[in-house]
């Protein structure tokens, strides 16, 4: 059996719109796993970009309590000395000046106490008082709030009798106002 075609003429912007008609790329049906893997690859890169994102904040909170601590030992280690620290004829300027390391209501009876019993005292008997601190570590430190505990030497000189030494150890509570670190507890361990 043969078969005739018929041959038509065609017009030659006929054959250029047949030849401009897009082709139609039907998608391969037998890969459906190429369409998971590039959803996998796109979930794992947001994976590693919040991990990335979690690593750099805690990397950020370690470094400011590393901060804080640093900062609130060296605080608390001046300010007890400060506060330990007088000599007869300047103990209320000195004893002052330690009260504005304080804050909250410690401050309030730490300057009672130094007005009632401290500052008259060191005038009458004429009493003088060094403090140092050979050591200090820092118990718990956040951005505003920590604990620190101060190993205190004190040498106490009453009117002309031979110095005295003491030791304590003070476990010292502090609070982060206007970018200071402030003594808000002074409790002897």
């Amino acid at each position: 059996m043969t078969v005739d075609i018929e041959e038509r003429p065609v017009s030659v912007e006929a054959a250029e719109a047949v030849d401009a008609e897009p082709a139609v790329v039907q998608s391969d049906s037998g890969k459906p796993w190429a369409r998971w893997v590039g959803v996998a690859l796109a979930a794992v890169a947001m994976l590693l970009a919040i991990a990335a994102g979690y690593l750099k904040w805690q990397d950020d909170s370690v470094r400011l309590a590393q901060t804080a601590a640093t900062e609130s030992v060296r605080a608390a280690s001046e300010g007890t000395i400060a506060m330990l620290s007088y000599r007869p004829d300047t103990v209320d300027t000195e004893l002052k000046a330690a009260a504005d390391r304080l804050t909250g209501g410690f401050r309030g009876e730490y300057t009672k106490l130094v007005d009632t019993v401290v500052a008259p005292g060191a005038k009458q008997k004429h009493i003088s008082a060094v403090a140092t601190v050979p050591d200090a570590a820092s118990v718990s430190a956040t951005e505003n709030h920590a604990v620190a505990l101060v190993f205190v030497n004190q040498t106490t000189t009453i009117g002309n009798d031979a110095p005295t030494g003491s030791t304590s150890t003070v476990r010292v509570t502090l609070d982060k106002v206007h970018d200071r670190w402030l003594i808000s507890q002074f409790d002897p361990v």
